[in-house]
């Protein structure tokens, strides 16, 4: 399509957008259906009006922090929930045009029509001004890998709406230093803070090592930590999982290296084990705990269909999150090992589990929504890995905001 053609579709649907956002504003009755309740017989929640009205969030004082401290606010349910979304579908320049499902032709808004509800308590909803309050002149990093990318895009999407003067958010890095070294960091002017990302997708140290041909491969460095600039962090949120399912990782064969000894084979397991301990190391050696908060974000499910990313498998025509739990995918192998590898550090570490909130919503995934320079093919590869924005990830920095506030309203004030 010629780039006028795009302009004029692209404007049709802002002003879509615009007219369905605007309803959101209007809701005032507080039935909602829970995802496990039958369609036709929707039960009152516990989600009121008052909570759902943009600007009278659920207060977060004394009472609210001791309800949520003595609560598990990763398990629960997804409601629908008709209030406004944290931001408005395609307004935020930092999506990544491959999270952006609004910009490249997704025509339902189903995705964002759900918020993340725990069985046993109330979670405030997010506040972009009082969560930069707390984080008044400090850093926040994001390390790991491209779900850990949906998560940071969230969040400073998130804070940015809030921001009256949104000149006042400006890019310390550049996007070519992303591509090339795999960091991007943006500052919230008003506030002194930075809110960074840095590519990791293992964590420990991707290598290449000459064989006898003097052939260089690629290996992967279990023993040594990739980078390690923000152990002076305030905050910083973790992650790893999705590369290691990759045929590489999961063949095990002249890939895993410690010290100059390369494994002819090793069992991706034992190999993933063996990062997050030197992972765990590094975390107790380096990072001080009186300064700075450590975060790890559970695995993100994903929801293939007859195959995988690269055999055929799609996720395209979901509309709804699975009502059921017994049809959840099962439990991910590599968060046992990281629930054991975090039960022996010194260092706490707040364990974002997210996995069973995100194997229930099959439909807030791309899937053929992707970049316009990505051929719409019947063959074509689905991501049915990552998230649309705005969406599922959102609800993340919402658990991590709680989190935040379970911990103690004031961040420890370093700088």
């Amino acid at each position: 399509r010629s780039p006028t053609a795009l302009a004029l579709a692209l404007a049709t649907r802002l002003r879509f957008a615009a007219d369905y956002i605007a309803s959101f504003t209007s809701v005032s009755s507080s039935n909602t259906c829970i995802v496990s309740d039958v369609r036709s017989n929707c039960t009152l929640s516990s989600v009121t009006a008052v909570e759902r009205t943009p600007g009278n969030s659920l207060e977060d004082g004394n009472d609210v922090i001791k309800d949520l401290s003595s609560c598990d606010i990763f398990n629960g349910n997804w409601v629908l929930d008709d209030s406004r979304p944290a931001y408005i579908p395609g307004s935020c320049p930092y999506v990544d045009d491959s999270f952006n499902c609004f910009k490249n032709g997704r025509v339902d808004f189903s995705y964002v029509r759900y918020r993340w509800k725990p069985f046993d308590c109330q979670i405030p909803r997010f506040n972009g001004r009082k969560m930069l309050e707390m984080l008044r002149g400090k850093r926040l990093v994001f390390v790991g890998d491209s779900l850990n990318r949906n998560m940071w895009e969230s969040l400073v999407c998130s804070l940015r709406e809030s921001l009256k003067d949104k000149r006042s958010l400006f890019e310390v890095s550049t996007r070519n230093e992303y591509r090339t070294q795999g960091f991007f960091s943006l500052r919230f002017q008003d506030y002194q803070c930075t809110i960074d990302f840095i590519k990791s997708p293992f964590l420990v140290q991707e290598w290449k090592i000459s064989d006898k041909s003097e052939i260089r491969r690629e290996t992967l460095r279990l023993d040594m930590i990739q980078g390690s600039k923000y152990s002076d962090a305030d905050i910083i949120v973790f992650n790893t999982g999705h590369w290691w399912t990759h045929q590489k990782t999961g063949k095990g064969k002249n890939y895993f290296q410690e010290g100059s000894h390369v494994y002819d084979r090793m069992e991706v397991k034992e190999a993933f084990t063996k990062a997050l301990k030197t992972w765990a190391q590094w975390v107790d050696s380096n990072i001080d705990r009186k300064h700075t908060r450590v975060f790890f974000a559970g695995y993100s499910s994903s929801h293939f269909r007859k195959g995988q990313w690269d055999t055929g498998g799609n996720c395209h025509g979901e509309t709804e999150p699975i009502s059921n739990e017994t049809s959840l995918a099962p439990y991910p192998w590599m968060m046992s090992i990281l629930e054991s590898v975090i039960s022996e550090m010194k260092t706490p570490v707040f364990y974002l589990n997210i996995t069973k909130m995100t194997a229930y919503r099959k439909d807030g995934h791309p899937s053929i929504y992707r970049p316009v320079e990505i051929p719409r093919t019947p063959g074509m590869f689905q991501d049915c890995s990552h998230w649309c924005l705005p969406g599922v990830p959102d609800f993340w920095n919402e658990l991590l905001y709680a989190a935040l506030l379970i911990s103690g309203h004031d961040l420890p004030n370093n700088h």
